[in-house]
């Protein structure tokens, strides 16, 4: 059991760090009460890690085949996602909703791709940078919407 736990380090600390990064991004989405938390966002970076470790592991095996391409694992990974964002987008009247919550699909599935491919800084930078994104834009926003919800209700009584 150990042996198999030396033999595929690097492969566990990807996935372990997809999870991670994956989770710190759905903890802030779980403190300002959306759907999508810490397993989702784990998940699709956990997932999206994986496909490219297992796009390596093919590349790898079938490097003398003509035609292989494993860079078509990781594009169809975007348009999964992609489908997986758009099923997060819902219309509340003229007003669309989810639309954050796709966008931090997209991001936390690249982030999974770049700790797939082990480029455990960019997925590190990129995880600060959603945060910053998230928790920043969340405290610049509450008052702009505010001074907004002012004068659309003036507008509204004149």
């Amino acid at each position: 059991m150990i042996q198999i736990f030396t033999q595929n380090s690097e492969v566990i600390f990807r996935l372990l760090l997809a999870v991670v990064l994956g989770m710190l991004i759905g903890a802030e989405r779980l403190l300002v009460h959306k759907e999508a938390g810490m397993k989702t966002h784990a998940l699709v970076s956990m997932g999206s890690a994986l496909f490219i470790i297992i796009s390596e592991y093919l590349a790898i095996k079938y490097q003398g085949f003509g035609g292989f391409n494993p860079a078509i694992i990781a594009a169809n990974i975007i348009v999964g996602i992609g489908f997986l964002g758009a099923g997060s987008i819902i219309h509340q009247g003229d007003k669309p909703m989810g639309l954050t919550t796709a966008a931090g699909f997209w991001v936390t599935a690249a982030i999974g791709m770049s700790a797939g491919f082990g480029m455990f800084s960019l997925a590190i930078i990129a995880t600060i940078l959603v945060l910053i994104i998230f928790i920043v834009m969340n405290l610049i926003e509450k008052p702009i919407k505010k001074i907004s919800d002012r004068a659309l209700a003036k507008n509204q009584k004149e």
